[in-house]
């Protein structure tokens, strides 16, 4: 497993490329999206690639530009609502103007496509640099959860609107790209993820924390982590584990995350143990502490936790979607219901609990399989995605494509 901050760039004479990100959220913000950002963003500077960021001013983040990371361009944004800590971006097509004029970027990656997202797929088209974006959230799927459910026909008209302006779009996993051609999105490709092996190991596994969740010796330690919000369905992992506790009634349920529903959970379900917002080493040692990985999202483009869950030697309960339908070989790597069976969700929650021997031998074989997904070559894929959309005479400058946009590596995208 490569560390990024340890790779050298491949051609360190020179800057090979300036590569854009326009986001609504980034590192340290606390989501999928932000954290996939940063990675990419690390893994392009490693490789001898300038990246700039676009991205709403944080009131209580500093984004100096020290030299060793991204260059930081900020815009003006506004609270989103019920998603504390996140801000959406306002149209900032003057600002862009202003500053890919001073310093123009070889392409603009879109990662959000919200009001700032949508202004600079505009201004890189009437400047005309390569655009590309990404598809990073289920939006469409969203306004279910928050009782706007007929505006979903509205987002994805808009969203098809958006992606179609840029010139390829890039999805997580392949069931998602094809999601994308289905709504009438013309270029999909797919970018897959990778997850850290070093910061998420069983050797973290700490008995001081399973003791201070009431976890005795054998006992049995259920996990989520994430946003507590209504789209993230929550109220199935407390049925799975309630089904769990008919099998072994030392079984905890742990909860890592915050959002809307913490409050409300907390009151109908005061068993249940909420640790909040976990980042760092102690995200890794919860991992690594519990036993049984239960994640039962409707509404993620692929979601990251399952790997790192995976990576940290848990046997994984989950909808055959997205990364686990990639990654996840039923009743060896993890356990999957169909997609929608909440039943069947609950059968497997309860198989784990109830078969010890399943879930060791479950949780050893994910943590083999996850020390193979390697965060390096999907910035190599991503180095390759970007430039195969350069002019033909900017490619040319002895950029090593990592591999061409319409062969993928099977590993990325299984």
């Amino acid at each position: 497993m490569h560390n990024l901050s340890s790779i050298e760039p491949q051609n360190s004479e020179a800057l090979r490329g300036h590569f854009c990100f326009v986001t609504e959220t980034y590192a340290p913000e606390i989501n999928g999206v932000a954290l996939t950002l940063e990675r990419l963003a690390n893994g392009l500077i490693a490789r001898g690639h300038r990246v700039s960021v676009v991205c709403p001013r944080q009131p209580k983040i500093d984004r100096p530009d020290t030299g060793a990371g991204p260059l930081f361009t900020l815009a003006r944004g506004l609270p989103l609502r019920g998603y504390q800590g996140l801000r959406f971006g306002l149209p900032a097509g003057k600002l862009l103007r202003t500053k890919w004029r001073q310093c123009r970027p070889d392409a603009v990656y879109v990662a959000t496509e919200g009001p700032l997202g949508w202004s600079a797929a505009r201004m890189a088209r009437r400047l005309r640099i390569p655009v590309i974006s990404g598809f990073h959230t289920n939006f469409d799927r969203y306004v279910q959860y928050h009782g706007a459910g007929c505006l979903q026909g509205l987002i994805t008209r808009y969203l098809r609107a958006f992606h179609n302006r840029t010139l390829r779009t890039l999805a997580p996993s392949e069931d998602l790209r094809q999601r994308l051609l289905d709504l009438g999105v013309n270029e999909a490709q797919v970018l897959s993820r990778g997850v850290d092996c070093q910061r998420f190991d069983p050797a973290r596994r700490s008995a001081e924390l399973r003791a201070q969740w009431g976890v005795a010796d054998g006992g049995l330690a259920a996990l989520y982590v994430g946003r507590v919000a209504p789209e993230k369905n929550l109220q199935l992992a407390i049925d799975a584990y309630r089904a769990m506790q008919r099998h072994t009634a030392a079984a905890k349920l742990v909860i890592v995350g915050d959002g809307p529903l913490r409050t409300a959970l907390q009151k109908a379900h005061p068993d249940l143990i909420y640790c909040g917002v976990q980042t760092g080493k102690p995200l890794a040692e919860h991992y690594a502490s519990a036993d049984v990985f239960l994640f039962p999202s409707e509404t993620e483009t692929f979601g990251n936790v399952t790997l790192e869950a995976m990576a940290s030697g848990l046997a994984v309960v989950a909808y055959n979607y997205a990364a686990a339908r990639m990654h996840i070989a039923d009743g060896e790597t993890g356990v999957l219901a169909p997609y929608g069976d909440a039943a069947a969700f609950v059968d497997a929650a309860a198989r784990l609990a109830r078969d010890e021997r399943l879930r060791q031998q479950t949780r050893r074989q994910a943590r083999a399989y996850a020390t193979q997904i390697d965060w390096q070559r999907v910035v190599e894929r991503f180095e390759g995605l970007l430039t195969d959309v350069l002019p033909r005479q900017a490619a040319s400058h002895a950029w090593r494509v990592a591999a061409p946009a319409h062969d993928p590596d099977p590993s990325l995208t299984r």
